[in-house]
């Protein structure tokens, strides 16, 4: 029996300052009881039980029988190997009895520690039915465990206390998958970055960095999580800053319009370390979205640039009217005229004077608002339209899609 009062307070102190349930705990405790039970009263075949009683202390051991029938077990053969504790056989016996191709997965063998049968089952319980558990009582204690079983007790306990908090920590982060999160840089390893995020680790690979950014150990940063990851010390987060809604999520951090919805972001388009294209929207009257998004003086988006370094941001309003959005989209360039020449195929017309900075270094200005729209844009010249411009046309199709604000998938 134990000092209820003192494992109560011990209970509440570890709940706290992991921040787990007291009840999950209280688990953990009883199943480290019920090992130490089996190593010292040599119950190694049986599933035993611990019930605490929180009231008093005292504690209950049961044995546990599942209800089999033959048709849910085999029953041993002559010469057969007996194996006592299944999940503790190792791999070499479950490698010599997998089923082959074309053969029935074999049953699990009867043991008459761990199943009853549903004959003798139905005598002691009428209702019974095949897959049911019963309950046997078990010798209590008479005192306190050996020093090998109360070793086992603590290392069940501390095992069970590192599951449930790696659970936790993974059930928290799943939820924030697609979201924000801020680390410290921890090193930088063949060009993959770990990152220190208090509760667990992350690792950002470098095809997931920003091009030309330099990571200094010690540095926070913020990032966008892709995916949780399970390994032996934790929850291992995959993180990212070259993805496009990296850029979304710092808006709706900078922009509270973005946040509560009243302007939404209906596209965004990134070549990482370079340019970003993002297309903004409000049915709120009164709301200027590209002005909020820019905000007085061009704070919020130099409050956003600050996060990227150097690079450029161009904030369009995003319209129902094709020829109003594809003129949009190659800003800052004026355009003069847009013609829809087929479905999803526009010819852009700029002045002479703009047709460098409507294409962009190495086309990259007409490539992104190619994915933007989702259009075939064909660049020329307002003057001599039919000279094609070198460089000025890009199908939509022969660029990635642009970002979605679909939820990312967790990796298993």
């Amino acid at each position: 029996m134990f000092d209820i009062k003192v494992l109560q307070k011990a209970i509440d102190q570890l709940a706290s300052e992991k921040e787990l349930d007291t009840a999950q705990i209280v688990e953990a405790i009883e199943a480290a009881l019920a090992s130490a039970y089996k190593k010292e009263y040599n119950k190694r075949g049986e599933v035993v039980r611990c019930a605490l009683n929180m009231k008093d202390g005292s504690t209950k051991f049961v044995q546990i029988k599942t209800v089999v029938d033959e048709t849910t077990v085999r029953f041993r053969q002559e010469g057969e190997e007996e194996v006592i504790e299944p999940e503790r056989a190792g791999r070499n016996y479950y490698e010599q009895h997998e089923p082959q191709e074309g053969e029935e997965p074999m049953l699990p063998l009867y043991s008459p520690e761990r199943h009853i049968l549903l004959e003798e089952a139905r005598a002691i319980k009428k209702d019974a039915q095949v897959g049911d558990e019963l309950e046997f009582d078990l010798e209590q204690p008479s005192s306190e465990f050996g020093r090998i079983a109360a070793q086992t007790a603590k290392q069940v306990v501390l095992q069970k206390l590192r599951e449930i908090e790696k659970d936790a920590m993974r059930k928290e982060f799943e939820s924030k998958i697609g979201g924000l999160v801020s680390g410290i840089v921890q090193r930088v390893e063949r060009g993959n970055i770990f990152i220190d995020l208090g509760k667990a680790s992350g690792i950002m690979f470098y095809t997931e960095s920003i091009p030309g950014e330099r990571y200094r150990t010690g540095e926070r940063l913020k990032f966008f999580l892709l995916s949780v990851q399970d390994n032996m010390r934790g929850p291992n987060l995959v993180l990212s800053r070259s993805h496009p809604r990296f850029v979304s999520k710092l808006f709706e951090l900078e922009v509270p319009e973005v946040a509560d919805g009243t302007v939404q972001i209906k596209g965004i388009v990134r070549e990482a370390g370079s340019r970003t294209k993002i297309a903004v929207f409000s049915d709120v009257d009164g709301v200027d979205p590209v002005g909020t998004c820019v905000g007085q003086r061009g704070a919020r988006v130099l409050a956003v640039n600050s996060e990227l370094g150097n690079e450029r941001i161009d904030i369009i309003e995003w319209s129902e009217d094709v020829e109003k959005f594809v003129s949009a989209s190659l800003s800052p360039a004026t355009v003069t005229r847009v013609e829809i020449i087929g479905p999803r195929e526009a010819r852009v017309l700029v002045p002479e004077d703009q047709i460098s900075l409507a294409i962009g270094k190495g086309g990259q200005n007409v490539r992104l608002a190619a994915k933007l729209t989702h259009f075939r844009i064909d660049v020329r010249s307002q003057s001599n339209p039919d000279q094609v411009q070198e460089g000025g046309i890009v199908d939509a199709e022969e660029v990635p899609e642009v970002a979605s604000d679909e939820p990312v998938a967790t990796e298993e």
